[in-house]
């Protein structure tokens, strides 16, 4: 590690991604050595009844320390951590001079290898240094000074490689954690921008019916203070009536078109185009299918565009444009004047904001729309990327 005033990390020392098999190896090689050392023990040495009772009381207390310091190093609190160590120690050496050097042996290899990969090296080394030192000037036999400590020297170095290991295992949790959160992100902002296009569908949908509808009730409130014969008056009710349905239809259309079930754009101009008297259509370039919120916002564009010809300018001829460029797809809706009709008093109604919604559609789909008047009409152009 760069650093070696660091701890592991928290992933690091957890045994989440560590593989079962790797997990079982390494508590297998820590009851197999301590086996083995007991076994060296009690079969090679002359120890007797109350000796051998001593050996199995300092391999537990032994073990017992060092688990307590592998429980304890999470917490990473330095001293208590090495005061564990300490007892190893203790046991280790006291093994060593007591007829047990295996036992001590094994002692110091677990804690070599215990606090090469748990403490900062900057204490880990030193400790199991001083530990090593100690433990070969005590041990009875000087011909196994070498090989004991080419063995506490290897493990060391194991342990060492081992946190390296698991420092890998622990970025890659982390990275896991990571992209899981990342994961759950997208799905929530997806979920919110899919409420707010459905929200905002519904919003022009609703927006556009009752827009109509207040152009026929405004339309009957004139006619009706004019002194209109009744069957003026119930033709324009009624009218109020089917844009009330329409907007529902037109509702379960757009949330039917959202979840990509969407008739041609072309085929829809078409019926909206035949229910406005003097109403045209002209359809430019090769006719593709669009994504939904395109598809959806032409026909927005086209139905308010319209709406607002019914509104200010009734019985004015009407022009529609729907081209298919290279990556673009536009609408163009121009009117002339009015030919008649109270113009006047119907300009007044609805909000107002319909054009601009469109325009704000339009932008938040990488394109744009223009409404402006003309020498003798009104002109919208809505461009849109045809992906």
């Amino acid at each position: 590690m760069d650093n070696w005033t660091e701890w592991p990390s928290a992933e690091a020392l957890k045994r989440e991604g560590l593989a079962a098999p790797r997990h079982w190896v390494g508590l297998a090689g820590r009851y197999l050595g301590l086996g083995a050392a007991l076994w060296t023990t009690y079969a090679q040495s002359d120890l007797s009844g109350p000796e051998k009772w001593q050996v199995g009381l300092v391999a537990a207390v032994g073990m017992g320390g060092f688990w307590a310091f592998l429980h304890t190093v999470p917490q990473k609190r330095i001293g208590r951590s090495l005061g564990w160590l300490a007892l190893v120690l203790a046991q280790a050496l006291f093994a060593t001079v007591n007829h047990a050097p295996a036992l001590g042996i094994v002692l110091i290899c677990c804690l070599a290898i215990g606090s090469t990969q748990r403490l900062p090296l900057v204490v880990a080394v030193p400790a199991t240094s001083l530990a090593a030192l100690l433990f070969l000037l005590l041990v009875p036999d000087p011909d196994s000074w070498l090989g004991n400590a080419a063995i506490i020297f290897g493990l060391g170095v194991l342990g060492y490689v081992i946190r390296l290991d698991w420092e890998a295992r622990g970025s890659t949790q982390r990275l896991l954690q990571q992209e899981r959160a990342a994961r759950t992100a997208e799905a929530e902002a997806a979920a919110l921008a899919e409420r707010s296009r459905i929200a905002r569908e519904i919003h022009d949908v609703l927006a556009h019916s009752l827009s109509a509808q207040l152009v026929h009730l405004e339309a009957a409130r004139l006619m009706l203070d004019a002194g209109a014969d009744r069957a003026q008056l119930r033709e324009r009710i009624v009218a109020a009536r089917r844009m009330a349905q329409d907007g529902l239809a037109e509702t379960r259309q757009a949330l039917s078109a959202l979840r990509g079930d969407f008739a041609p754009v072309g085929d829809y101009l078409k019926e909206l185009v035949e229910q406005l008297p003097g109403a045209t259509l002209e359809v430019h370039g090769l006719p593709r299918p669009l994504e939904a919120e395109t598809g959806v916002a032409v026909r927005r564009t086209a139905q308010e565009a319209l709406t607002n010809v019914r509104k200010h300018a009734p019985g004015a001829s009407c022009a529609l444009r729907l081209s298919y460029l290279d990556a673009t797809v536009e609408l163009e809706v121009v009117n002339g004047p009015a030919a008649g009709g109270p113009a006047g008093e119907l300009a007044t109604a609805g909000s107002g904001l319909g054009l601009l919604g469109m325009r704000e559609r339009a932008e938040l789909l990488g394109g744009s729309l223009v409404a402006a008047p003309e020498a003798e009409g009104f002109r919208v152009l809505l461009t849109l990327p045809a992906g």
